[in-house]
């Protein structure tokens, strides 16, 4: 009897260790589908900061929200200096909206944003304050239902800046422009063309918009892909990775989309037919905000290498 008790002890004893070490290795399902399902929810979002040299750049950080206005607030609270949100930026990038600042309202219809803040948000140097107005419209226009924006400060619209006094459109959108540079002769026969440079810190790779407002009458595909191809003469320390052998042959408007043909100077890679990242983001984003396209397509003698959908 003493025999059976003991080897029956030593069987429980057995399967218990066996059981509890099932357990340590293999974690209870439900808890790993959380953990993968939270993962999953995790969306990088476009949203545009202040770099080290003043300029309103486009980099993205991790969000969760899925409908637009979740997605509005989660935005304006990392675009908030000190907010809880502020892990969320990377380093060598500033917020804009002052802390201590509140959205008090927002409401979105027919694709207009209306977001009513408190008085805080004007706590901002005169320096700056066409910069915040930038990072939030460009910021926010990147969710897909939003196309315009008015700005409210505890009720009353905002008109106008009150440092710079500079008078606002009735409705904001990108046509507002971002890191504005002027080379006019006169304001009747003035454009504006959005273009993307190359911004590096460490491994990060950012772009940095210039809207250059001038008289060149010029085709808007044609001024981007002349411009990318040469150093701005305004900054030096505006890159682009577009070479300047580079040649436009072709290329085609539709609703929505452009076709873009070019030589084989823009590939990086003749052999496996790859173009960068950087010089497809810079075109396809340039054209995004001057042409207010969805789609990029990028050939090489006819051959489509790449496509660009929806650019976020």
């Amino acid at each position: 009897m003493l025999k059976r008790s003991a080897l029956r002890r030593i069987i429980v004893s057995t399967l218990a260790l066996i059981i509890v070490t099932i357990l340590y290795f293999f974690p209870d399902n439900k808890n790993q589908i959380t953990k993968t399902t939270t993962y999953l929810d995790i969306d990088k979002t476009p949203i545009y900061l202040l770099n080290k040299d003043s300029y309103v750049v486009r980099t993205t950080i991790p969000t969760s929200s899925k409908d637009a206005l979740s997605k509005v607030k989660e935005l304006i609270s990392s675009l908030t200096i000190e907010s809880d949100k502020s892990d969320y930026i990377p380093s060598h990038f500033k917020a804009l909206i002052p802390k201590n600042t509140k959205l008090l309202t927002c409401s979105l219809e027919d694709g207009l944003l209306k977001l009513n803040f408190s008085k805080e948000l004007l706590n901002v140097s005169k320096d700056d304050e066409e910069k915040l107005i930038e990072s939030l419209v460009y910021t926010l226009t990147e969710i897909p239902e939003i196309k315009e924006i008015m700005l409210f400060i505890e009720g009353s619209k905002l008109d106008y800046l009150p440092q710079s006094k500079l008078t606002l459109p009735n409705t904001l959108n990108r046509n507002f422009g971002i890191n504005k540079v002027y080379d006019i002769s006169n304001i009747k026969d003035s454009t504006k063309t959005t273009i993307y440079y190359i911004g590096k810190e460490n491994n990060l790779t950012y772009y940095i918009p210039i809207t250059k407002i001038d008289n060149n009458q010029n085709n808007k595909i044609e001024i981007i892909i002349e411009e990318l191809k040469s150093s701005p003469i305004y900054e030096t320390n505006l890159m682009s990775f577009l070479a300047s052998s580079v040649e436009l042959l072709n290329y085609e408007e539709l609703e929505n989309q452009i076709s873009l043909s070019f030589n084989n100077a823009i590939l990086a890679d003749l052999e496996n037919k790859d173009i960068l990242e950087e010089v497809k983001y810079s075109i396809a984003l340039s054209l995004k905000d001057t042409l207010n396209v969805e789609d990029v397509i990028f050939k090489v003698n006819d051959e489509i290498i790449a496509t660009f959908k929806n650019l976020s």
